[in-house]
């Protein structure tokens, strides 16, 4: 009996304690402040919800084109709505500026794709690579690199094995540069006339003196001259490089004024370019204005890594 007694007394009070028109008051004022508070974030959130698509930018598969041959994939955008309304929840109301973006990686990827050579980057990113290749011209590499770190730009040397194995101390300051070091055969041959043990040959000899000088393995293979067919492209492969051509050429080794040179590049300027030259009087000279004149039409300047990656440039904001 004491037992229900005591239990029938506890109920009672808590009767009371619920029933009084205290607390009645009090749950009615917490409810008048939350729920419109609650009403608001999910209204912000479902308005965030409504306009992410319109922001989104589907991903570019790599693929095989008919002129530019292995065209890398890029990524694309879509807006993280969990982060987007962390940031917009304290002002309460939508701003585009605050909107949070993850990248969308494409189904295809480069490594997918066959054996290729690669001319040029995804059309859709807006940077370019330069693309130097090296066999001589010592005496005005150290004026190229001043240029480089001035501006903050990298780019990837390739390198003649037999260049790389008698000038260590140039191909350490280009790696303690930052920048990227390829692949450019052992001895300059034409690449096309050799037979599969003798492209093997070139392309090893260079691996294993770029890994001994710059402390690096390299990840890509430029031709001599641009010469190459289809079985050099393969052995490439084999030994993990992709070989790489170039869209624009600065042609500096004839020699031209560094006007002549920067209207040839800069003239024909695009998306995904890849510009080729080496350590010439010319080039030297002409660096710093091509440098300026690209930086001018909003176009990043990276490494062909950086270039032929996925990853999206994103200036500012997503439009």
């Amino acid at each position: 009996m004491k037992k229900l007694f005591g239990a029938a007394v506890m109920l009672a009070g808590a009767w009371l304690l619920v029933s009084n028109p205290f607390s009645h008051q009090y749950i009615t004022y917490l409810k008048s402040e939350s729920v419109p508070v609650s009403m608001h974030r999910d209204s912000l959130y479902r308005e965030l919800e409504t306009k992410a698509p319109d922001y989104e930018i589907k991903p570019v598969d790599a693929r095989i084109d008919s002129v530019w041959k292995a065209i890398p994939g890029y990524n694309g955008l879509k807006v993280n709505i969990g982060k987007s309304y962390d940031k917009m929840k304290r002002e309460g109301r939508f701003e585009e500026d605050l909107l949070v973006f993850e990248e969308i990686k494409p189904q295809v990827h480069l490594s997918d794709l066959p054996a290729s050579p690669i001319y040029r980057g995804n059309p859709e990113k807006p940077m370019v690579s330069f693309i130097i290749n090296v066999a001589w011209g010592n005496e005005y590499l150290s004026g190229m690199l001043a240029t480089l770190k001035k501006h903050h730009v990298y780019a990837t040397f390739f390198l003649e094995g037999r260049w790389a194995k008698n000038n260590p101390e140039l191909v350490k300051m280009i790696v303690d540069a930052g920048h990227e070091v390829g692949n450019h055969s052992f001895s300059h041959p034409d690449m096309r006339s050799l037979q599969a043990a003798a492209i093997h040959d070139e392309i090893k000899k260079t691996n294993d003196v770029i890994e001994a000088t710059a402390g690096r393995k390299a990840r890509w293979f430029g031709p001599p001259s641009g010469s190459f067919k289809e079985e050099v492209v393969k052995i490439a492969a084999v030994h993990q490089l992709g070989t790489v051509l170039w869209s624009i050429d600065t042609i500096d080794w004839k020699k031209p004024t560094p006007d002549e040179l920067n209207q040839r590049v800069l003239g024909k300027l695009h998306n995904g370019a890849m510009i080729l030259m080496h350590p010439t009087d010319s080039t030297e000279k002409a660096l710093e204005t091509m440098v300026l004149g690209i930086k001018e039409k909003h176009l990043d300047i990276g490494t062909v890594s950086e270039m032929l990656s996925e990853k999206r440039i994103l200036h500012k904001k997503a439009k």
